[in-house]
């Protein structure tokens, strides 16, 4: 008995010593998952979306050591009467406003700050497009009709076979992505997880194998798109994304922070939502986009391609937005009237017409409700009108 006793406890012992080296082998790992968990609860996702990098795995995107661009300051505006309302009913965390260029309006709210870098979710698909319209334009990538596996052959075989470079930016593929972000076994958690524990998000993309509809007949919102729209970059140019967007769009930009990507296990960018800036930036990146794709005197993205990008090209319907390559257009769009978005209320809208750039982020839980959505279009149109 008394031999027994004594494998008994070398064996618990042997197998407390496991756990610990496993334990801290994962610590990381947990601590990602936990960061999942916890992202959303209300009394965290502010402070949680202005700091990004202190729960997931990322790498900066060097700014360069150009100036910072000059955003001058215009005379203030007056602001809708409902728009305090607004601020605490869609729980907004900062906006900024400009107005032919110069900034108008600017506040910060929910214990943020202005040097703070928010994360921009899906509004980071639009910086993907652009720099897409710059590799197309240097010819990196020779057409938008080529098939991403020509430029990602890891996908051959899989749900994007067939799939071109425009149906990626249209959204257009066809692809079965489950994008419910209140189911825990959806495919945008699934791949959330992906991400937290620091897999390969290449590997996952190519582990897709199912398809709704033909390449190009339907349009549905699928995330993970945009992570092959990544892909095809990558492939195009054998370089990452990362070294992409800080040469082509952030140092020309003069941005006054430096900018991160989240990132997966092998340091791939989450190209799909995990671009983390600071507002006054998301501004600077929108009136580039307002003035055609110049800035400071220079061409960043091609004119054409800032036009043919913001303009309604997707197989939509009559009840949905109308969207283009990686940009949104509202249902009743106003002449040169677009807007990049993420979820939970992060908006970058353009009003060319009107000269009007409003970057907003928030933590609004209602954000998915049509009403809401439609109510933060007519809160950026009053603005506008303002001023």
């Amino acid at each position: 008995m008394r031999k027994l006793l004594k494998w008994a406890l070398r064996l618990t012992l042997a197998l407390a010593l496991a756990a610990l080296v496993v334990g801290a082998w994962k610590r990381d790992e947990i601590s990602r998952l936990m960061a999942v968990n916890n992202l959303f609860l209300p009394d965290r996702i502010a402070q949680n979306f202005s700091h990004m990098d202190q729960a997931f795995l990322h790498s900066p995107i060097s700014r360069g050591t150009g100036p910072v661009a000059t955003l001058p300051t215009g005379p203030a505006i007056a602001l809708p009467d409902d728009f305090e309302q607004f601020v605490r009913d869609r729980r907004v965390t900062s906006v900024a406003v400009l107005k032919d260029g110069k900034l108008v309006h600017e506040n910060y709210y929910l214990d943020t700050r202005p040097d703070d870098l928010r994360i921009s979710w899906s509004m980071a698909k639009s910086y993907l497009s652009a720099l897409t319209g710059i590799l197309l334009d240097e010819a990196a990538i020779v057409s938008l009709d080529d098939p991403v596996t020509g430029y990602a052959p890891a996908l051959k075989g899989g749900a994007y076979d067939g799939t071109t470079i425009r149906h990626v930016l249209n959204m257009a593929t066809g692809v079965t992505f489950d994008e419910d972000y209140t189911d825990k076994n959806s495919d945008i958690n699934r791949m959330g997880r992906v991400l937290a524990l620091g897999a390969e998000m290449d590997a996952f993309a190519a582990g897709l194998s199912e398809t709704f509809a033909a390449p190009g007949t339907e349009w549905q919102y699928v995330s993970i798109d945009t992570h092959v729209l990544g892909m095809v970059l990558r492939g195009a140019t054998g370089r990452s994304v990362i070294d992409l967007m800080s040469e082509k769009i952030i140092a020309p930009l003069g941005v006054e922070q430096e900018p991160y990507y989240l990132t997966d296990g092998t340091g791939v960018a989450f190209v799909l939502g995990g671009f983390n800036g600071t507002t006054r930036d998301y501004a600077r990146f929108g009136q580039m986009f307002l003035q055609h794709g110049r800035w400071h005197g220079r061409q960043v993205v091609p004119e054409a391609w800032v036009i043919a990008s913001t303009t309604a090209s997707a197989p939509t319907t009559a009840d949905q937005y109308g969207y283009g390559y990686q940009w949104w257009m509202p249902r009743d769009a106003r002449p040169r009237e677009y807007m990049g978005r993420g979820i939970y209320g992060q908006y970058l809208y353009i009003n060319e017409e009107q000269g009007i750039v409003i970057a907003l982020t928030a933590v609004d839980p209602q954000f998915r409700d049509k009403a809401v959505q439609r109510s933060n279009i007519e809160m950026f149109r009053a603005i506008a009108d303002k001023t």
